[in-house]
């Protein structure tokens, strides 16, 4: 009986496979299009076109583009660039596009099938079906739905199977950092150690082999180092007003992106890292006391880590907020999750991105009061949601943790210790969990 009633009709599936088909119609259009002014003028497709195709090139010669000031990722951004000449018959952009569609379909699929679990939602598949389209084009033309998709299968494997959920994050921190940052909130005790032992033995395994296949797989380190204050980050919103107030610093693109150059941005760069490691001890600190984990408090905790580096980095470019979107959407489909109203600013975030890139971004790098303003908003609401996301992980951890009561044998049941069921073993995962 119980599997009749989990059992989801073939036509469940329809609308959101519906939805899909005719969101990814339209950003493809736009994409096709983009060369029209309020599409970039084909700003947004050269970066795959020109930059990641030469890229392509010298990776597959065998090595990273060493002494590249534009190349500033892990060494396991390699096999992803490298991946869309597996597909023949296409262009390099024409193949890179449908492994971007392919990635996107991979969360959509994986954001369901969780949905359909007992104690779950299926609207996190809806928020990532219909929250990115609000990007327009852009994440077609970006390797950022590719990195998504290990941090949210990641996540979605930790309850059954918290190896593989290891595995996918360490290889998703190898092509992007942030990933890491998923494996936050793992349960204490073995849950955690499998997990984070086979993500470390996985992220060795890989280095391994990548330093072994590629040549210079670190100089990205010495390029990351460079970076400076980029227009669109929180410490760019500061400057872009500082400018109004005779500050007399300009944005110059460096570093594959429109930076300021002028007085006190390199205090302003110090400022975010140091908000970036303040930030960082928060989420070690939410760990080091909470007591109260649910099913969700996994999820929860990684968009909580990735909403503060996000905020706090020196850089937050327009495809950042496909990371958010993803973790967004994989806490929603718990229903214990803390996070529903952060996700809601996290989807008005992105609406603005989009009006700010690549439709106005003239006014961003001009720092007109258009611009300003623009970042403000935008800016304001990722600060405000990831405010908002770790006071809730907090109240849902250390404050509301109920006290640890040993179990309790029932009559007639000595015999659990020996080949029977304990009280945890029969636990509902989805319910609560009090860790001392």
């Amino acid at each position: 009986m119980s599997a009749f009633r989990n059992h989801r009709p073939p036509g469940h599936a329809l609308p959101l496979a519906a939805a899909w088909l005719a969101t990814r119609a339209l950003m493809l259009w736009l994409l096709a299009h983009d060369r029209l002014a309020p599409l970039g003028r084909g700003g947004v497709s050269r970066e795959v076109r020109q930059l990641y195709f030469h890229w392509y090139g010298v990776l597959s010669q065998g090595a990273f583009p060493v002494g590249d000031r534009l190349w500033q990722y892990p060494p396991g951004a390699g096999p992803v660039l490298l991946a869309p000449g597996l597909l023949p018959g296409l262009t390099y952009f024409t193949a890179f596009v449908a492994c971007t569609l392919a990635a996107d379909a991979v969360i959509a699929a994986a954001l369901a099938r969780a949905g359909l679990r007992p104690g779950r939602s299926r609207r996190g598949a809806w928020l990532w079906v219909l929250g990115l389209p609000l990007l327009l084009h852009v994440p077609l033309a970006r390797y950022d739905v590719q990195v998504t998709a290990f941090a949210v299968v990641s996540l979605l494997a930790l309850p059954r199977r918290p190896r593989a959920c290891g595995v996918f994050a360490a290889a998703g921190a190898l092509v992007k950092v942030w990933p890491a940052l998923a494996l936050i909130g793992t349960p204490r005790g073995r849950t955690t150690r499998q997990v984070w032992t086979s993500a470390a033995v996985t992220a060795a395994a890989l280095l391994a082999v990548l330093a072994a296949a590629f040549g210079g797989p670190f100089d990205f380190l010495r390029q990351q180092s460079g970076r400076g204050v980029q227009i669109e980050s929180l410490g760019g919103t500061v400057l872009g007003f500082a400018r109004h107030a005779g500050w007399p610093g300009t944005a110059r693109y460096q570093y594959g992106a429109m930076e300021f150059v002028g007085p006190y941005t390199g205090a302003v760069a110090a400022c975010s890292l140091a908000l970036t490691a303040a930030a960082f001890a928060l989420v070690l600190l939410w760990r080091v006391r909470a007591r109260h984990w649910t099913s969700a408090t996994p999820y929860d905790a990684a968009l909580t880590a990735v909403l503060l580096f996000t905020v706090t980095s020196r850089v937050i470019s327009p495809q950042y907020m496909v990371w958010l979107l993803g973790l967004a959407a994989v806490c929603l489909t718990s229903r214990h999750t803390t996070q529903r109203p952060v996700a809601v600013l996290v989807v008005a975030a992105t609406a603005v991105s989009s009006v700010v890139y690549p439709g106005m971004y003239g006014e961003v790098v001009r720092s007109t009061w258009t611009g300003c303003l623009l970042m403000l908003v935008r800016n304001g609401l990722l600060a405000a949601a990831a405010g908002w996301s770790f006071l809730r992980l907090w109240r849902s951890g250390p404050s509301t943790a109920a006290p640890h009561r040993p179990a309790q044998r029932r009559p007639g049941r000595a015999g659990a210790g020996r080949g029977g069921h304990t009280p945890d073993s029969r636990r509902s995962p989805n319910e609560t969990v009090t860790t001392s």
